[in-house]
């Protein structure tokens, strides 16, 4: 495995979890598409019953970290959780990089959709308050509340999208260009 955060982060999982799928867990594994890392991070897509789930594992120091939108991974651990950690394992080659995009690098759409998809709202909401331009006036710019703004970032990173967050996103990088950079 040539990525040193992958490889740890596979060590770790052999460490720490059950690396045998059991029944429901087995009919995801190799399953999974539009699998993607970045850092320590996996994420794949995946059919389940009641639709599409977004499925996560990350390494924290040496702690795993994961979600599933599915509702019994809302808070961690769940069979398409241990899909995903065995569907990694057998064949880390389908995981892709997501490729950090500089701003200066986009010049269309696909370039705007792969900068924003590399990039969180969390990650956005930094850059702008290192501009000196707070969450709260942010939100309060586009017309929603703090908490809105906030339940929209969280839910992100636990793989829930709210449908407002590639708007969002947009916003805050209108607000970066044409108030803080």
């Amino acid at each position: 495995m040539e990525n040193p955060e992958l490889g740890q982060l596979a060590k770790v999982i052999r460490q720490e979890w059950l690396c045998t799928p059991g029944d429901k867990a087995a009919r995801y594994v190799g399953k999974f598409f539009d699998t993607t890392y970045r850092g320590s991070k996996i994420i794949g897509r995946v059919v389940g019953n009641h639709g599409t789930y977004i499925v996560s594992i990350q390494l924290d120091g040496n702690k795993l970290d994961s979600t599933c939108s599915c509702y019994i991974g809302k808070h961690g651990y769940c069979h398409h959780v241990n899909a995903l950690a065995v569907t990694f394992l057998k064949d880390p080659g389908i995981f892709k990089e997501i490729e950090t995009r500089q701003w200066e690098d986009v010049r269309g759409l696909d370039d705007l959709k792969a900068y924003l998809d590399g990039m969180t709202l969390e990650d956005l909401l930094k850059q702008l308050k290192s501009k000196g331009i707070t969450a709260k006036s942010a939100a309060e710019a586009m017309g929603m509340s703090p908490q809105k703004l906030g339940a929209i970032k969280r839910s992100e990173l636990r793989n829930r999208h709210f449908n407002e967050l590639g708007a969002t996103k947009l916003a805050c990088l209108w607000i970066l260009e044409h108030f803080g950079r």
